[in-house]
């Protein structure tokens, strides 16, 4: 098996408003023990603040493009930037704006591809993300989650799908078949997990997957669940793993989000079309799970109402999924 390692690689960031958080991501490739032989920056930014940032930079093989209307927005944006790639690049590494790189990043995701030839897709593990402890314990409880030496505490969504039987029977970042999965990422062992998904603050693919699939414009604007969509369809030519060893920091930056109405209608939305570009013919107990998960989530999401410091953006985003929710009856998503 020919290394990779040596191999050219392209890095792709995708950016909208978010000149200091692009910094500190640049900051950190400038450090790595393997680097990009080109980075390319597509900005859909409104004013020129990121182009004047980069300009007072020093980056090797930066390639800079600010987009307009017909090419803003993620989807747009990556698909803009694919177009751009150096023909020759093998993997094609996607970051999200707001996150910071340890500096093995790229060498662990080249030697993740390298340790098996099915691999096509890599992610990275947020280590400020990460809740895993060691622990003694053999086996889960409704409370506590138990993976290969480690534990971590069940989020409120988690303990109430155990004690309601909707509780995923499969391994984090996979899709069962009523699509509601565990996203708890896994412990940072080192070690390289098969999963469907991959999130997409970090994704890389091998080439062969950016020739032949481009990001859906069904997730124009926003995107969300757009990584999830690739994701599964870059399954038809091998697997995807989560890399351990690959580890960065997410640092979520509000800029550019939709507003929680808007957020919780996709929720609901793209979450089912997800859900049916990998099961188009779900059963009818997938079909009451999904939708009893989705109840769950929702009610979980209006009692936020009286917990959670921004009351309003809690009832707008239970409100955008009951409406998101309701709307599937006369106006499903087309997929496929």
């Amino acid at each position: 098996m020919n290394s990779l390692v040596s191999a050219p690689f392209s890095l792709l960031v995708c950016t909208y408003q978010r000149a200091e958080s692009l910094n500190r991501l640049l900051a950190s490739v400038a450090t790595q023990h393997i680097y990009p032989d080109e980075i390319l920056i597509i900005d859909g930014s409104r004013d020129n603040k990121t182009r004047e940032s980069l300009s007072r930079q020093n980056l090797k093989n930066l390639r800079y493009f600010q987009v307009q209307d017909a090419d803003r927005g993620l989807t747009r944006q990556r698909n803009f930037g694919i177009e751009k790639l150096n023909p020759k690049a093998k993997i094609v590494c996607f970051l999200d704006d707001d996150v910071v790189l340890e500096p093995g990043y790229f060498a662990a995701v080249l030697d993740a591809f390298d340790s098996d030839p099915n691999i096509v897709g890599v992610g990275g593990a947020a280590t400020n993300e990460n809740l895993w402890k060691p622990s003694e314990r053999k086996t889960s409880t409704d409370k506590i989650y138990v993976l290969e030496g480690f534990e971590r505490k069940e989020s409120q969504r988690f303990y109430l799908r155990n004690k309601l039987g909707l509780q995923s029977p499969d391994l984090p970042g996979i899709m069962p078949d009523f699509s509601h999965g565990r996203t708890y990422g896994y412990p940072l062992t080192g070690k390289n997990y098969e999963v469907d998904l991959l999130i997409g603050m970090s994704m890389n693919f091998r080439r062969k997957v950016i020739d032949a699939e481009k990001f859906s414009l069904y997730f124009d604007g926003y995107g969300l669940y757009e990584d999830a969509d690739y994701c599964l369809r870059a399954l038809n030519y091998g697997k995807n793993v989560l890399c351990t060893a690959a580890r960065l920091e997410h640092h979520h930056d509000p800029a550019g989000r939709p507003n929680l109405y808007k957020y919780g209608k996709m929720v609901i939305r793209n979450g089912w079309y997800v859900w049916r570009v990998k099961y188009p013919k779900p059963s009818l107990i997938a079909r009451f799970k999904w939708n009893a998960t989705a109840l769950v989530l929702t009610l979980i999401r209006y009692s936020n109402v009286l917990t959670a410091s921004d009351k309003k953006g809690a009832f707008n985003e239970a409100t955008g999924r009951v409406v998101g929710w309701w709307s599937l009856l006369f106006n499903k998503p087309k997929y496929g």
